[in-house]
């Protein structure tokens, strides 16, 4: 069977010529480009409808069949990966543990500029979103961020204070870890009040990081007492 030719697109007065496509009304876009487009929809798709909502339902969202949503990414689980890996993962800038560690400059403003950065890039409305969804899914991805994210931040966080302030860290691991979250805990807590709760009086957010870190830095001695008391 021979192809049928190829329509001649519509010039007349008013109408401009409609790209072609696998679907109605959609722009045929290169692979690459079709696939970052469906990722940047299924981020906000996913952030506002959970992580059980339905592929049929995005593949509308992106103006494409889900047959062919299913050509970029074989199985929703393979989407949920990438997802994860590109606005969960990929919010996180790995030059923050350098800056952290710059002793050229006062803990409290190393703190309080990756702070005001955190908030800026990662602790956002749809971050957020997409991060209690994926906490309330039965996988693994939650828990992987925070041991490889959250977790050594903390460390780090903690073992610069401790330098500037000359003082020795407790021996255990967790004590250690549950000091750094009474700062990064009450930062992200802030976060989830502004995006999620559409919390009201709340402070600036330089002056809410400025004060947490002030809180954290100025009871951090007493913290260690009570973190080494049996």
């Amino acid at each position: 069977m021979k192809p049928k030719p190829d329509r001649q697109p519509d010039h007349r007065p008013g109408r401009a010529p409609k790209a072609r496509s696998g679907r109605a009304g959609a722009v045929r876009l290169p692979f690459n480009e079709r696939r970052a487009q469906i990722l940047e929809v299924a981020a906000e798709f996913f952030a506002e409808h959970g992580l059980t909502a339905q592929t049929r339902q995005l593949a509308d969202r992106c103006g494409i069949s889900q047959r062919l949503l299913y050509r970029f990414f074989p199985t929703k689980e393979d989407l949920l990966r990438e997802v994860y890996r590109n606005e969960i993962l990929g919010a996180f800038n790995a030059t923050w543990f350098v800056s952290l560690q710059d002793r050229s400059r006062p803990v409290a403003e190393r703190l309080e500029r990756f702070y005001a950065d955190y908030l800026a890039s990662t602790l956002t409305r749809k971050w957020l979103r997409l991060f209690l969804h994926v906490s309330l899914d039965e996988t693994n991805l939650a828990p992987d961020y925070i041991a490889a994210i959250v977790t050594p931040l903390l460390e780090v966080i903690m073992r610069e204070t401790a330098a500037e302030k000359g003082l020795s860290l407790p021996d255990s691991p967790d004590a250690l870890r549950q000091m750094g979250w009474t700062l990064h805990g009450a930062i992200s807590h802030y976060a989830m009040r502004l995006h999620l709760c559409q919390g009201s009086g709340c402070l600036p957010e330089s002056r809410m990081i400025a004060l947490n870190v002030r809180l954290f830095l100025s009871g951090f001695e007493d913290m260690l007492a009570a973190a080494q008391q049996d």
